[in-house]
């Protein structure tokens, strides 16, 4: 059994996911937001993302932790914060000894929607649909829930390639 924590980051919410990770099945535990209060300086609010992800980890004791890696969004100054956010979400992590693992946003969407050029909708309802949900989460909650689904997929993947006698062309065989 692995309990797996997603973390979609960001300086004014940051989403959080939390799967069972068993056997090559997922089973869905926890998801929703670290709300930062518009109010709080740069440095309270990195305060309370680490504070937040620090009592996940606390409450749901995870095995390993996967975040989205940064990319460069269109205002250079939304990037460092975000940037920012991740740090403090990933100080926390290694603060409790939790490995980190970090996958870009096209490698998630594509991992969970099969493509990776894939919108918010489509990423949430497909979270919705692989984890069984009686209703569709947040876009923040459904965003980590995607990176720990991608993070489960990927394990699952590397585990797959370890067993295997022959890897060709992007395939196992």
């Amino acid at each position: 059994m692995s309990i797996l924590l997603g973390i979609d980051p960001g300086s004014r919410k940051t989403g959080y996911g939390v799967i069972n990770f068993t056997a090559g099945k997922v089973s869905y535990i926890a998801s929703g937001l670290i709300r930062i209060p518009d109010t709080l300086s740069l440095p309270e609010r990195l305060k309370v993302i680490f504070d937040g992800v620090s009592e996940l980890i606390e409450l749901h004791i995870p095995q390993e932790f996967a975040i989205e890696q940064v990319f460069m969004a269109k205002n250079a100054g939304s990037a460092l914060k975000l940037g920012q956010a991740r740090g403090a979400a990933i100080v926390a992590a290694m603060d409790n000894d939790v490995p980190v693992y970090e996958y870009e946003a096209r490698k998630v969407k594509q991992s969970v929607v099969g493509t990776g050029a894939a919108d918010k909708t489509q990423v949430q309802h497909m979270v919705k649909t692989l984890l069984k949900l009686p209703k569709t989460p947040q876009e923040d909650a459904a965003d980590a829930l995607a990176i720990a689904l991608c993070h489960a997929n990927t394990q699952q993947h590397m585990i797959r390639m370890a067993g295997s006698k022959q890897y060709r062309r992007g395939r196992i065989i």
